[in-house]
């Protein structure tokens, strides 16, 4: 019984496959002017056998041999090709993000010409006028997303309608990735009230961390992309050849805990939440002050910079909302805790 399971598995692994090589083989299908132009051979072929004129039939091979030429030229376009993809680490919600391909033509005599490259599911499209015989060329298209989250990609589509517009030819290839959209950041949140009576992002704690309490010294690091280029230690960094940064113990009590309640149902409040929860982190960075990420088991450690946000930033675009989510509980004290929940902040 196993084994019959097994070999059914693997037959329908083969026809999946199978159907794929097809899909990623060739598609074709009509453009308006190509419909058009092929009734018209039908309609010229049927009167030629009705009436047996000679002109009827020179006028028929001429047309057959279009549809033949421009199916035969259609194909050398997409035939051929290397494709790469490149994609930038992460774009906000409602910002463009442009992806970058580089086409390479390993034909050794046709050009590439008039191609199409888009993305399964994506509307953005790069067009690439002309690619020599042995060349290689960059396009970029751009997509807009609307949502924070992350966005998977996997096939990538060749298509052209050259020479003469009358039939779309098209072809896959499976090029893995992916998309991270940050939420937004840009929300006008107000001064969150904490427990102790104190404001999170302005007033007498927050002038203090950006006037530069940095804490105990602690240890030398290597240099993060982000980190403040003030805690640079030169003098160790020309030993090592590589950045090298001092690292500062900061008390608990200033680091700022944005803690997000995932026990929701997903929707337009919990996406609220989340990016009021972005903007938190945005404002505290802005301030010079360290601040922290808890999303039911996520846990972003205190820090500060644009690194720091980045990390928040880059958890946050992955959270999912369920009612049976952990809860979210900071490791500090309540007095240095925002809470944000799809019903406000607390």
């Amino acid at each position: 019984m196993r084994g019959a399971l097994g070999l059914a598995a693997r037959a329908l692994g083969r026809i999946r496959d199978v159907w794929r090589e097809i899909r990623a083989w060739r598609r074709i299908s009509f453009t308006a002017g190509g419909g058009a132009f092929t009734a018209g051979t039908f309609a010229v072929g049927f009167a030629a056998m009705n009436t047996g004129n000679n002109l009827l039939y020179l006028l028929l091979g001429a047309m057959l041999g279009l549809i033949t030429v421009s199916g035969w030229l259609s194909e050398q376009v997409i035939h051929g090709l290397r494709i790469s993809r490149r994609i930038p680490r992460a774009v906000s919600a409602g910002h463009d993000l442009r992806i970058a391909y580089e086409v390479s033509n390993l034909k050794t005599r046709l050009p590439t010409t008039a191609l199409e490259i888009g993305e399964g599911g994506l509307p953005g499209r790069a067009f690439v006028p002309h690619v020599e015989p042995g060349g290689t060329t960059h396009v970029r298209s751009s997509n807009t997303f609307a949502r924070r989250g992350v966005y998977r990609l996997g096939t990538v589509t060749l298509s052209t309608a050259f020479p003469f517009g009358m039939f779309l030819k098209e072809r896959d290839m499976e090029i893995s990735g992916e998309v991270v959209v940050w939420p937004r950041t840009d929300r006008q949140v107000p001064p969150a009230l904490l427990a102790g009576g104190r404001l999170a992002l302005r007033g007498a704690t927050a002038s203090r961390s950006a006037a530069g309490h940095r804490g105990e010294y602690r240890s030398l690091r290597a240099y993060r992309p982000g980190d403040d280029p003030r805690d640079i230690h030169w003098r160790s960094s020309a030993r090592f050849r590589e950045p090298v940064l001092r690292e500062y113990e900061r008390e608990g009590a200033e680091a700022l805990w944005i803690c997000l309640d995932l026990r929701s149902q997903p929707g337009d409040a919990a996406e609220e939440a989340v990016e009021v929860s972005a903007s938190l982190a945005a404002q505290a960075m802005a301030e010079g002050r360290s601040f922290a990420l808890v999303a039911g088991d996520v846990v972003v450690d205190p820090g500060d910079g644009p690194g720091q946000l980045e990390r928040i930033l880059d958890a946050l675009a992955r959270v999912d909302f369920r009612p049976d989510a952990p809860a979210s509980d900071a490791a500090a004290a309540p007095e240095s805790c925002v809470v944000v929940s799809a019903s406000g902040v607390a």
